[in-house]
């Protein structure tokens, strides 16, 4: 990322002493595949045709290129075939996105995972395919980097075992961590992996897994019942929003999501978790934080594709400059003004060429640009 045209939200923290790396994170990468835009799902037998095709690196690297876009320093793990996905996804991440990939490696005779997304009146269903790494966390990741703070899943058992593993590392060694938890395909919602939380800083599951998991039957008092097992616990809600209490503080919010046409939902999660990461990390108040969060989920929603949607700063600035000179003085346009007002001190500092979301799909080598 050029030094020219990056936005670094963290500068006025960063001091001699402190990590060189912002987030770390480990697992799996996907050559995604995303149809966007199908009036139905494609019944046996059938053709359906899509308003939208996208490609691009998914599974965890959704997740490293939203916060590397939003100007972290990030640093991720994952096994990389030696293929033609493989190395596009590599490529794409390490020169275009500008993501560390020093504890990441190739392996011969390993093919890339592969998912395939097809998002359908706002929701999106997914085929996948692929094998475990060749090598386990322990043994690609060693001790982790220093870093400020660490995403993970939290039923993932490589993170989380009976013993000391590399995000209790991390952690000791002054990392935060992050946690949010998947769909138990066998819905057991095992209240074993909510006993994990007591080795993590920040919990953010979505209202159904959130309410699953601790088996209440509203959003508020799922969020009740996380925020006596970890310091800061926030449960988003689709188009309801989110709420969140950190611990730390004292403080509770309840933010509205953006009014937004959307157009493919794949990834926006990943984007909330590292838009909240920022906000933490810059030691916002709670309720900026998760306005914040909201708003580069709900840009990311406005785009086709995962990794491709996640918004940079240039997309940010250009959102709050179009609402500022917006004339519509309707209640919620005012409600955006006031909101994000916060942006006021932030937009006027950042480049005019930042960092903004990528457009390309598999590309030539040589097509291939830093976007920044």
């Amino acid at each position: 990322m050029p030094t020219s045209s990056a936005f670094d939200p963290l500068a006025a923290r960063r001091t001699a002493a402190g990590p060189d790396l912002d987030v770390f994170v480990w697992g799996t990468v996907f050559l995604d595949m995303i149809f966007a835009g199908l009036p139905a799902s494609p019944s046996p037998g059938t053709e359906v045709w899509a308003e939208g095709l996208a490609s691009c690196p998914g599974g965890i690297a959704n997740l490293a290129v939203a916060t590397r876009r939003l100007g972290l320093r990030t640093s991720l793990a994952a096994a990389f075939s030696d293929d033609d996905y493989g190395d596009f996804c590599w490529r794409t991440l390490e020169e275009q996105e500008g993501i560390d990939l020093s504890r990441s490696r190739r392996f011969a005779d390993w093919h890339s995972p592969v998912t395939v997304s097809m998002s359908v009146d706002r929701d999106r269903s997914m085929v996948s395919h692929g094998h475990p790494s060749p090598v386990p966390a322990s043994e690609l990741i060693g001790t982790p980097p220093r870093s400020r703070a660490v995403m993970v899943d939290l039923a993932e058992d490589e993170a989380f075992g009976a013993t000391s593993t590399w995000v209790d590392r991390a952690r000791a060694d002054g990392a935060l961590v992050f946690a949010d938890v998947g769909w138990d395909p066998k819905e057991r919602w095992s209240p074993e992996v909510l006993d994990r939380l007591e080795r993590c800083d920040v919990f953010m599951p979505n209202a159904v897994e959130a309410m699953a998991y601790t088996g209440t039957r509203t959003t508020v008092e799922a969020l009740y019942a996380l925020a006596d097992r970890v310091p800061v616990a926030i449960v988003t809600d689709g188009p309801n929003g989110a709420v969140g209490i950190d611990q730390r503080t004292g403080e509770e919010a309840r933010v509205p999501s953006l009014r937004v046409e959307e157009v493919d939902p794949t990834g926006a999660g990943d984007v909330f978790g590292a838009a909240l990461l920022v906000g933490t990390l810059a030691e916002w108040p709670l309720e900026q934080r998760m306005t914040f969060s909201t708003l580069c989920a709900g840009l990311a929603l406005q785009q086709y594709g995962g990794s491709l949607a996640a918004p940079g700063w240039g997309d940010l600035a250009d959102w709050w400059t179009a609402l500022a000179a917006d004339t519509t003085d309707d209640a919620y346009h005012r409600s955006l003004r006031r909101r994000y007002a916060f942006l006021d001190d932030i937009v006027p500092r950042v480049p005019t060429m930042a960092c903004r979301r990528a457009t390309a799909t598999i590309a030539r080598r040589a097509d291939v640009h830093d976007l920044d």
